[in-house]
């Protein structure tokens, strides 16, 4: 697994519990970082594929 595959998988994986404290706490910040999980989780399947293209 890349560097950046990892970085990106921690973020999301940061950002969804994020997500669950913060609509548990009744906040609708959860929304932004249900955005962010999304986001970084799609970086991480990116960096995952263009490394098993170019070994």
């Amino acid at each position: 697994m890349s560097r950046l595959a990892l970085y990106a998988l921690v973020v999301c994986v940061l950002s969804v519990v994020a997500a669950v404290v913060s609509f548990a706490q009744g906040s609708w910040l959860g929304i932004v970082w249900v955005l962010m999980a999304g986001l970084s989780s799609n970086m991480c399947w990116y960096y995952l594929k263009r490394r098993r293209v170019t070994e």
